[in-house]
């Protein structure tokens, strides 16, 4: 599947994630009122994203179908988005994305399971297409009187919010809007574009090919904590496109923990997320087993897919807010590994750190400096099914000399704020792609985004 397409506004919670442009790094989106405004019945945002990027060329002793070409142009890849909200009654909204995407990634998204673009999709056809991304109901139930305000935000209505509620959102939506949250490395469209930075590397989260689902999301939020558990759909193959509503056999369910605390006069925040997958996953030791030296073949392990498969793991997600202009965030995550990678991309386990301020030092503070490096790796399972030629559904050399996949990021971006927009140079350094010492390049990834949003 494609990642998690980019944030929409968090959904309430103990911090929320930083509008982007924000003037402080770590300003919350919802401002406490004692008198908030009269809530409006209509939200309505647009957003459009294009990133250019190139690699230098490699000199690599061997290459698979599925590894990052040695040489090979630039690759453009944009999305549109239009985010419309309406209430409905008391507590209820409904929100309506629709969605157009085109373009492609580098090698079409291969050869790198850390993928350097957030805004690319594993799909054969480059032009541009219209698809429903978001189409889901929100009901909010007060647990107390207390409230905050809410602004007009990205699937978010101006309005009187409880400070501790329950709410409910039934539909259509990326999981990754709800969990794994992030002030500073959530978002590919005004953030880091890595994968393995973006979400948690080894949350296997149930997305179809562009990164949606369909299923349910329960939110418990006090001032103090939060609680979201989900269940959703799976997609009905690996990298599928259509989601399997064969329930029994086939869905996923996430729980995480939100917990704000204060270090030296400072936020911070803690998410403990665990994750429990079941689909028609295939055995990598029952396909390896089976043929050691399997051909080139993505359906290797295909042929040795069962319905009821499950997958476990969890992601522990931190971020600290340093100074008023400077913050910090940190991830681990791990799934087990024994089964094939189902929806996301092929990291079994992954640990990311980085920096990010605002550029209020020079004078412009409504400018992002972001530094990050993300380290992934691959359980035993996994690693032997690839270094005995099988193929996944974004890497597979036809061999492997297994290596840590480690990567390093860097962007800036440039605030244009009279034009609603912003323009981010970045750049990627990538070892071992696709977790190959025989194919360590390294990858110089450069890129340049254009992000509009009003």
């Amino acid at each position: 599947m494609g990642p998690a397409r980019a944030q929409v506004t968090p959904p309430g919670g103990a911090t929320p994630v930083t509008p982007p442009n924000a003037a402080s790094a770590q300003e919350p989106a919802h401002q406490p009122n004692d008198a908030p405004d009269q809530p409006r019945n209509w939200s309505l945002h647009f957003q459009q994203t294009l990133i250019d990027q190139w690699h230098n060329d490699l000199r690599t002793p061997y290459a698979g179908d599925y590894s990052l070409a040695d040489r090979e142009s630039a690759k453009l890849s944009f999305t549109s988005t239009l985010f419309i909200g309406r209430r409905l009654w008391k507590g209820a909204a409904v929100y309506f994305n629709p969605e157009v995407a085109g373009g492609s990634g580098l090698s079409s998204a291969r050869g790198i399971a850390g993928f350097t673009n957030g805004e690319t999709f594993r799909i054969g056809v480059a032009d541009p297409v219209l698809y429903l991304a978001r189409l889901y109901l929100r009901q909010t139930i007060a647990l107390g009187p207390g409230t905050d305000a809410d602004e007009d935000d990205l699937n978010q209505l101006a309005g009187p919010r409880p400070t501790r509620y329950l709410a409910f959102n039934v539909g259509k939506f990326s999981v990754a809007d709800f969990f794994d949250q992030n002030s500073y490395s959530h978002d590919p469209r005004t953030q880091f574009l890595n994968w393995g930075l973006m979400s948690a590397g080894g949350w296997d989260y149930a997305a179809n090919t562009r990164g949606y689902t369909v299923g349910g999301v329960v939110e418990y939020v006090t001032p103090a904590f939060a609680l979201r558990v989900g269940s959703t759909l799976e997609p009905t193959y690996a990298n599928g496109p259509t989601l399997d509503f064969h329930y029994r056999t086939a869905h996923a369910e996430t729980v995480e923990l939100t917990k704000s605390y204060r270090l030296g006069g400072r936020q911070g925040t803690l998410r403990l997320l665990g994750f429990r997958n079941v689909a028609a996953m295939g055995d990598y030791r029952a396909a390896t087993a089976a043929n050691p030296r399997l051909h080139a073949d993505t359906s290797a392990v295909a042929l040795f897919r069962a319905p009821g498969r499950t997958k476990t793991g969890f992601a522990l997600n931190a971020e600290q807010e340093l100074t008023k202009n400077v913050g910090l965030f940190a991830r681990v995550s791990y799934n087990d590994g024994r089964y094939e990678t189902w929806a996301f991309t092929e990291i079994d386990h992954s640990a990311s750190l980085g920096l990010v301020s605002t550029g209020a030092r020079w004078q412009r503070p409504d400018d992002r400096l972001g530094a990050a490096v993300v380290v992934n790796g691959l359980s035993p399972e996994h690693r032997a099914y690839l270094a005995a030629g099988g193929y996944g559904f974004i890497v597979g050399d036809g061999a492997l000399n297994y290596g840590l996949e480690s990567i390093g990021e860097v962007y800036y971006s440039l605030s244009l704020p009279r034009y609603h927009a912003s323009i981010s140079p970045d750049y990627q350094l990538v070892i071992n792609p696709g977790y190959n010492r025989d194919r360590s390049g390294p990858v110089h990834v450069a890129a340049v985004r254009l992000h509009v949003e009003f």
